[in-house]
């Protein structure tokens, strides 16, 4: 069961045409969105959290028409933005409470069983009574993850949301929104291939405001099937390689590089072809270089 549907979303600054005709179906669990920057990632979290009008199209989440019913939307959503500031004076316990009650969780008891909950699941509970202006960036953003959750949002997005994080705190990062998948709508905004790749079954990948690929991770990769090579030449090639070829990985061997590429021909007579990956698929299709 698709939980939110976008159909023929148009949204324009001034002459910019940010987002063309964008549709997702987007049902429960982990969904990515994966693109490089500007590609218009944030412009979509932005118009799905009401913050930003958009121009043209319909938009329904959980039922509720977002141009009509935006109260209710807000009523649902939990959102975590790509630059998350909290209150500097606040400590990050002071700042939860805060955001509950702003959310409307009025029972003191409640509110605080949520907040110790979520302190313990961002491994936050040492900080907890620290004033947020001594945070680190990883703490801040554990704080916005916490933030986003309070409340048990049924539609959740979170853009970029392990910036700044150490690995150990991006694996109990997936842990907490994989468990919390099975029920709810997530939405993974990101130009992180692996954090899509360890957490989400469908992706979008967008680009230049447009929807370029939507399905499942296993087949975004397959959009590079027979389109990956891999060939050494002398490492004195190296800049005309770079400028002939759409290049996904190098390494150094000796004098010689050894370069991963797309493309629809072998580049060299010793190219050999390569199994594609997700990061593959991705690149293929940004590329518009697909099977």
């Amino acid at each position: 069961m698709n939980t939110v549907t976008i159909a023929g979303l148009h949204k324009t600054y001034r002459s910019t045409q940010a987002l063309t005709d964008i549709h997702l179906e987007i049902g429960t669990g982990l969904f990515g969105l994966l693109g490089p920057n500007g590609a218009g990632k944030t412009t979509l979290m932005k118009i799905l959290s009401t913050i930003l009008p958009y121009d043209d199209g319909e938009v329904t989440i959980y039922g509720a028409d977002l141009n009509k019913e935006g109260d209710k939307v807000r009523g649902l959503l939990g959102y975590l933005p790509q630059h998350f500031h909290a209150p500097q004076q606040f400590t990050g316990r002071e700042f939860l409470h805060y955001a509950g009650s702003l959310k409307g969780i009025a029972n003191r008891q409640e509110r605080s069983d949520q907040v110790e909950r979520l302190l313990e699941e961002v491994n936050l509970v040492p900080h907890a009574d620290k004033k947020i202006k001594s945070f680190s960036g990883g703490m801040a953003r554990r704080l916005g993850i916490a933030q986003a959750l309070l409340g048990n949002p049924k539609f959740i997005m979170l853009d970029e949301p392990t910036a700044g994080l150490d690995p150990s705190e991006r694996i109990r990062f997936r842990n907490v929104i994989e468990r919390l998948s099975k029920d709810y709508t997530i939405i993974l905004s990101t130009h992180i291939i692996s954090d899509i790749e360890s957490s989400c079954e469908r992706v979008a990948v967008l680009n230049n405001g447009q929807v370029l690929y939507q399905g499942t991770t296993g087949d975004l990769a397959q959009q590079a099937l027979h389109c990956i090579w891999e060939f050494q030449v002398p490492y004195a090639d190296y800049d005309r390689i770079e400028k002939e070829h759409v290049i996904i990985s190098s390494r150094r061997e000796m004098n010689d590089s050894i370069f991963r590429v797309v493309a629809r021909r072998p580049p060299s007579p010793h190219a050999a072809a390569m199994q594609p990956t997700m990061e593959d698929g991705y690149m293929a299709v940004i590329n518009g270089v697909t099977s």
